[in-house]
């Protein structure tokens, strides 16, 4: 332990025992008792070591995640907590530089010591509010996070006899301040990942007698959805809300559900720069002020800085020892001393008559359209006043609102509602802020666009606007593909295994609902297999077909380019420049799909396996017919022949030059990436970073720079600058960006072939790429194009081996052929690769844990159900004894 003095260590971990035999965690069927909480956060912060370090937690709401958390603060180390997520914890990995990352139970030590100077009085590190993984931090002192918990403990009058359940996540402000609040005064915590959604959840509140219940705004509209009011656990004492500002009429209907049941409402207004809470509203006061946040939490004060003279509204400030020491950007950071004193909260506010807080918008929250002022806020609380769920953004150009439609999202009345829905929000709307219909975008959704902590997510709300232009999918595998944001989902897999959470719940009912009608009582938990058998059997005829739908240009040029590449090669028609087209949608997906917001190491893993999942089936093809056929020749089968193989073009040497160039391209970009500054570049210039590549990467088509001559127009190396401007159309978000990607692209590619027509190709289709992100389809060609588009990869490796057998009598069946062998062949190898991908989980599901080997000095920390070290079961974290290396 360290031999830090008592004020430098956070005292609601430190005084754990005090409570003995009391449980304290319950998980499961396991219960922790304090004192055996005490011994375990004890031993953490003996294996922690005796230098004070930053150590990163990436939580879960989990046992282990707990005992790490509280093991580093009680032997007086930063804690960095975070979302137990890859992107999350590869950015503050990055940025930060931990000495220790604890995930999953384990513990990683990077270092045998620390490499950072950390101020004494920090003690934790949070995201702020709705940006987990952000390299923005909250730096909160020890004093801070422990004046926090005990004001909310006085509050709500927390008793040794409560029990909370963890329906927020642990590293979330609010969720972490539930467990602080109620291990400071003795109190149970139930740990659970479940969702209000699920009725397993209900059990377990019942089982394990929870008291208190706490949520976001978006927790109580799932609350409605299951029917809470009908099934109130009877061990409820109070629920509270924080969060964002919630309908006072919800306000007031769960303040009176609560009356008619027992427990109380607690309204709760904070910030993570504040550790949590600011305001509270004292439950007598809900119902007849359902709009305010009330009175500052114990031993804070709250005043409304320079209010407007008629209005009274003014920016709200905070004063009190919950306040944040400051923000980090970097590591050097984590040496500074206090830097606020009172906090500057961003609200706009004004005292109610009975001298109540009423937050009524954000200091930031205005947009300027068409030469109005807008307040976001305002139109957001009057829609949420009407009932409506919605949420509002603005680009300065235009104001998006995002509205929360109930039913079907198809022809038919379903298809009316949402067009009187649209109709209605955007006349409120017009009234509201004096807006020209022009300006105004609504948008109807079944589930509003949100952050990990609940609230809406303004950027995503913005991208609505634009249409994502996917197909819907229409089955149960591509509906969970699409809400989940998973690349692949198997037949045994069910929605709960694919990691889901109540934000997705919504959208995924509603999705099913569409597809298998009434949906069967614990459909979470049936197998995708067994839900798709469901919708075979339903009556597909009821079902309205659909007219038409919308299809991003992208798959149509890229079920376009493969077709014309096959019906060129096989004598059918005369349309080349389809490869060409495909090199500038590899860049536009690389921007896309790669390039998103995470760490550069990371989006370099992310381009590598790209490369590998195009690189491996390629040599294996080509590997298999070479050996059995002599197809190729080996530099061909090995992906070399660019590098090795002839100047010149040659059959069939260079049959593959287009993987060739996709994968060498993709692993440049991977090795540009995590060029120091490079990362940082991209995310302040998004735009002007490809467009700068595409210009560098001129000298290779205008001969400045000559690497190897010969058959140029097929080189890697060459073709670099399309693969650029394919970038560079993905981030174009405004019409000048747009048209700087167009002038490049109509002064570069015509002379690149000497071909006019297939110049013309390459750059129509780019500029359709640029200037048309959405096309709309018949529904049976919107099917083809996205079959062909997602083959394109095999029916180019395949038609090599085809089309030589037809071409000369059949053309048009060269081509049908070609087409149906490479989708049948993609077909193949996803089957086979999915097998394979469930025995690679299965024979991993079955092996122990392996730990990573410590740094040099250090230990592996793991967990398992019974310590190796002849502990009782139940132990979560365990030194192994293997010494490193």
């Amino acid at each position: 332990m360290l031999s830090l003095p008592p004020d430098r260590r956070v005292a609601l971990a430190t005084g754990l025992a005090r409570f003995g035999d009391r449980p304290a965690l319950v998980e499961g069927e396991r219960v922790l008792t304090y004192a055996a909480l005490a011994a375990e956060v004890e031993e953490v912060g003996r294996l922690l070591g005796g230098t004070r370090r930053l150590v990163l937690v990436a939580a879960g709401n989990d046992r282990g995640s707990v005992v790490a958390h509280l093991g580093a603060l009680a032997a007086g180390h930063v804690v960095l907590l975070t979302a137990d997520r890859d992107a999350s914890v590869a950015e503050l990995v990055a940025t930060y530089d931990p000495d220790v990352v604890v995930r999953g139970g384990r513990v990683d030590e990077r270092r045998a010591g620390t490499a950072h100077d950390l101020h004494p009085d920090l003690a934790l590190l949070l995201s702020t509010s709705g940006t987990t993984g952000s390299p923005r931090l909250v730096r909160l002192g020890v004093e801070g996070v422990q004046a926090n918990a005990e004001s909310i403990a006085e509050y709500l009058a927390v008793r040794d006899s409560d029990v909370a359940v963890t329906t927020l996540p642990l590293h979330y402000c609010y969720g972490l301040s539930v467990l602080h609040s109620h291990l400071l005064r003795g109190a149970s915590v139930v740990l659970t990942s479940l969702s209000v959604v699920d009725a397993c959840f209900w059990d377990l509140v019942r089982a394990q007698g929870v008291t208190s219940l706490s949520g976001v705004p978006h927790t109580f509209e799932l609350l409605d959805r299951v029917g809470f009011g009908a099934g109130v656990p009877p061990s409820l004492r109070y629920l509270t809300q924080a969060g964002g500002r919630m309908a006072p009429d919800l306000v007031r209907r769960y303040a009176e559900l609560g009356q008619r049941h027992g427990f109380d409402l607690f309204v709760m207004y904070g910030q993570t720069e504040a550790t949590a809470r600011m305001a509270y509203l004292p439950p007598d006061l809900v119902l007849e002020h359902p709009g305010s946040v009330g009175v500052a939490v114990p031993g804070g004060e709250l005043r409304i800085d320079a209010p407007d003279p008629v209005t009274g509204v003014g920016e709200l400030v905070y004063a009190g020892p919950n306040v944040m020491l400051g923000y980090a950007a970097g590591p050097a950071d984590l040496a500074r001393p206090r830097e606020v004193t009172e906090l500057r909260t961003g609200d706009l506010a004004r005292l109610d008559e009975a001298g109540l807080v009423e937050v009524v918008g954000r200091v930031a929250r205005f947009a300027k359209v068409y030469g109005l002022r807008v307040d976001l806020d305002r139109v957001d609380h009057v829609l949420a006043d009407d009932g409506l769920v919605a949420a509002c953004a603005s680009d300065d150009q235009r104001l998006v609102v995002a509205v929360q439609v109930e039913g079907p999202a198809r022809p038919g009345p379903g298809r009316r509602l949402e067009a009187r829905v649209a109709a209605r929000v955007a006349a409120r709307v017009g009234a509201i802020t004096s807006l020209p219909p022009s300006g105004v975008r609504v948008v109807a959704v079944r589930e509003i666009p949100r952050l990990p902590s609940g609230k809406p997510d303004a950027r995503a709300v913005l991208e609505l606007a634009a249409g994502s232009g996917a197909p819907e999918p229409q089955d149960v595998r591509g509906t969970f593909a699409l809400v989940l944001g998973v690349e692949r989902v198997d037949d045994e897999d069910t929605f709960t295994s694919l990691g889901a959470d109540s934000l997705s719940y919504v959208e995924t009912t509603v999705r099913l609902e569409e597809l298998l009608g009434t949906l069967p009582t614990g459909w979470h938990v049936l197998s995708v297999g067994e839900l798709e058998a469901l919708r075979r059997r339903g009556d597909a005829a009821q079902r309205p077909r659909r007219r038409g739908r919308s299809v991003e240009t992208g798959v149509l040029l890229r079920a376009l380019a493969i077709t014309a590449i096959v019906a060129t090669h096989g004598n059918l028609v005369d349309l080349a420049g389809g490869a060409h087209l495909l090199l500038g949608l590899v860049g536009f997906n690389l921007a896309r799909f790669h390039l998103t917001g995470t760490s550069a190491p990371e989006r370099a893993r992310r381009l590598v396996r790209s490369a590998t999942r195009i690189a491996v089936p390629t040599v294996l093809w080509a590997g298999a017919v070479t050996l059995l056929a002599g197809a190729y020749p080996w530099r061909t089968a090995l992906l070399l022949n660019g590098v090795a193989g002839p100047a010149s073009w040659s059959e069939p040497a260079w049959h593959l030059w287009f993987v060739e160039a996709v994968v060498a391209l993709l692993l440049g970009a991977a090795a540009l990436v995590v060029v120091p500054g490079i990362h940082r570049v991209e995310r302040r210039w998004p735009f002007w970073l490809p467009v700068a590549v595409a210009v560098a990467a001129l000298a290779t088509r205008y001969d400045l720079v000559s690497l190897r001559g010969g058959d140029e127009i097929h080189r890697a190396h060459v073709l670099a600058w399309l693969v650029a401007l394919g970038w560079a159309a993905a981030r174009a978000t405004t019409w000048q960006h747009r048209a700087v990607v167009s002038l490049l692209l109509v002064a570069t590619v015509p002379g690149f072939f000497g071909d006019p027509a297939r110049e013309a190709v390459v750059a129509a289709g780019l500029l359709a790429l640029v200037w048309a992100p959405v096309v709309r389809l018949p529904a049976v060609v919107a099917r083809a194009c996205g079959t062909l588009a997602g083959a394109s990869l095999w029916i180019y490796l395949t038609h090599w081996q085809v089309y030589p057998h037809l071409e000369d009598r059949w053309p048009l069946l060269a081509l049908l052929a070609s087409l149906a062998v490479g989708v049948t062949a993609q077909r193949a190898w996803t089957a086979a690769t999915a097998v394979g991908g469930r025995a690679v989980r299965g024979l991993r599901s079955g092996r122990p844990a392996i730990q990573r080997a410590a740094p040099e000095g250090g230990s592996v920390i793991a967990v398992s159900p019974e310590s190796s070290t002849g502990r009782a079961p139940g132990t979560t974290l365990t030194a192994t004894g293997v010494p490193a290396g």
